[in-house]
Order: C-alpha cells, then structure tokens, then sequence
C-alpha cells in the first residue's frame, strides 16, 4: 500500500464525488480520470450530516485504483443493502471517506490486535465480516469488543474465534477525507 500526497488524495475523493454527481444527474458526462494508483483493495464511506450513509469497498483489486474508486463509490451511494439508494437531495449533505487497504495479514494471536491501527476480516465457512480500522475508534471499543464485532458482522457467535474453519486476517487501512480538507 503506497502512501498518497494530499494532491492525490484530494484528487480521488473529488472523481468519487463527481461519479456520484454523474450518476445522480446532477452532472452530463461522466468524470474522466486516466486509469492510474497501483492495484488496492479500498472502501468509500458515505457520510450524511455525518451519519453513515453508505459503505462498500473491495479487500484486494487487480484493477487501477481509480477504477476501483469509482466502483465502490457507486457502489456505497447506490447498492449498499443497508440503505435505499441515495438521491440528489442528499448529495450536498454527503461527505466521502476513503480507505486503502494494506494485503490482508493472517492473525495468529488476537493479542497482536491494535484497535485504531488494525482493521479485522473473519471468516468461517460461506460467512465473513469486515470492519475497517476507524469503526473501532468511532465507537469507542475495546480490542475484544472490536472482535466480538467483527463476528457478529460475519453473523458468527464470538465464541467460533477458536473454531478450526474460523479465520481471522488484520489490515491497516490509509484514511483520508473530505472532512480532512
């Protein structure tokens, strides 16, 4: 995961915003951007009045990182199960977060957890969760609490961490905001 410079940052939160723009109606055409950023898993965070609004991402990509920006904003404005799709009323009430993800790093030890640093991936069988890095410190959680949410996410009782086919894998995650600006 390469470090971005705050041109570079501004640069792909502005592309999210103006494809949602686009996708909205709010803009003819669609942003162009030259396929560009070395290959990252990422996430885009939907924010309205600071509730979310919206959060969908991918844990690795072979595709350009502009590619996959674009993806998972129209992804997070308009295919998060959570949420109906969002409408151009909305739009000037959104803000956008990015999270590039670091490779996935299998977790031997849920001592070796950090919250804040460490986000979490849990798997056991056909069910997984993910929680980025930051839902720790917003929610003000402890490592365990972090943990037993990840599971619950996963739709998997806490008590499945010692399971054989349970599989924990961590990741840091570089965040960047228009809140940032």
């Amino acid at each position: 995961m390469s470090q971005l410079n705050r041109k570079e940052k501004d640069m792909y939160l502005q592309f999210a915003r103006e494809t949602i723009a686009w996708k909205l109606g709010l803009r003819e055409s669609p942003p162009e951007m030259e396929q560009q950023g070395d290959p990252s898993g990422a996430f885009v965070t939907l924010r309205k009045r600071g509730n979310l609004r919206g959060c969908i991402g991918n844990i690795v990509s072979e595709r350009p990182l502009s590619e996959t920006i674009r993806n998972m904003a129209l992804s997070a404005a308009f295919h998060d199960p959570r949420f109906l799709p969002l409408e151009s009323e909305e739009f000037q009430d959104l803000s956008i977060e990015i999270s590039l993800l670091s490779p996935l790093k299998k977790v031997n030890n849920t001592d070796e957890i950090k919250t804040g640093r460490d986000g979490l991936l849990v798997r056991n069988g056909s069910r997984s969760g993910l929680l980025l890095p930051q839902v720790a410190t917003e929610q003000n959680w402890n490592r365990e609490t972090f943990i037993d949410q990840t599971f619950h996410k996963a739709g998997l009782a806490p008590d499945l961490r010692n399971d054989a086919d349970t599989e924990i894998y961590s990741f840091t995650a570089e965040v960047f905001s228009e809140e940032d600006l």
